[in-house]
């Protein structure tokens, strides 16, 4: 049986950096929210997408710079409390899959707390798979956003303008198929290589061995070749 997945992204009103390179949540709320249903390797053409009221909290200039989205139109989306219900019903059950994870999970369990919901922490329910993780270690020492990623890995055909929850999910549905697709074929390839090696190895019933009998003169020659190699590395050598 094929595993559910569901490819996930928010998008926030900012977030608060912190030294060391993290980030906290702090006052910041999630704006918008997409999902991606995966099954058997392929998009199975279900999605969920809203936008989301942060009530009151207005959005940072460097946030509507990436998502294009502005207040005034923000504020005319429901509340969370209003679609947390559909919004937990869709990923039940289903592993994640989310680039950076813990920054969408840890928005999402802070929207889910707020309005003290049955679900604290979306892990509760949910497996979650990150391709940022799995990216550092496919391409060390690379440029592993989902932009470079994405690129990297061919995914095109989509308008990058704007970062959208579900543009970004639907863009990282392609990239985790491909990302993992390509484990699989190098899996498949090392084991051709492995098999083709086998095929040519000679057999050891067709290995001829020859005798070889040392004279009294060769076996003193070796042998006070060993003596001197001995005093010149300091060790017994005996071969």
């Amino acid at each position: 049986m094929s595993v559910r997945l569901v490819s996930f992204d928010t998008e926030t009103t900012g977030l608060v950096k912190v030294p060391g390179g993290g980030f906290e949540v702090g006052d910041h709320r999630v704006i918008e929210i997409g999902c991606v249903e995966i099954s058997g390797r392929d998009r199975t053409g279900k999605e969920f997408q809203t936008y989301v009221n942060p009530e009151g909290r207005l959005i940072d200039e460097i946030a509507k710079k990436i998502t294009g989205l502005s207040d005034e139109e923000i504020k005319q989306a429901p509340k969370f409390e209003d679609i947390v219900d559909e919004f937990i019903n869709f990923v039940d059950g289903a592993e994640l899959i989310a680039h950076n994870a813990n920054f969408d999970v840890d928005f999402i369990n802070n929207e889910l707390n707020r309005i003290k919901y049955k679900i604290s922490d979306i892990r509760d329910i949910c497996g979650v798979f990150d391709t940022w993780v799995y990216a550092k270690k496919a391409f060390p020492g690379q440029k592993n956003s989902l932009d470079a990623l994405s690129k990297r890995l061919d995914v095109t055909g989509y308008d990058r303008t704007y970062h959208g929850a579900l543009l970004d999910a639907q863009i990282l549905a392609d990239t985790y198929l491909n990302l993992t697709g390509g484990q699989i074929t190098f899996d498949l390839a090392q084991t051709e290589i492995i098999k083709n090696k086998d095929d040519t190895a000679p057999k050891s019933k067709d290995i001829e061995f020859l005798k070889f009998n040392a004279s009294a003169d060769d076996t003193s020659k070796h042998e006070k070749f060993l003596e001197s190699l001995s005093k010149k590395t300091n060790k017994e050598i005996n071969w």
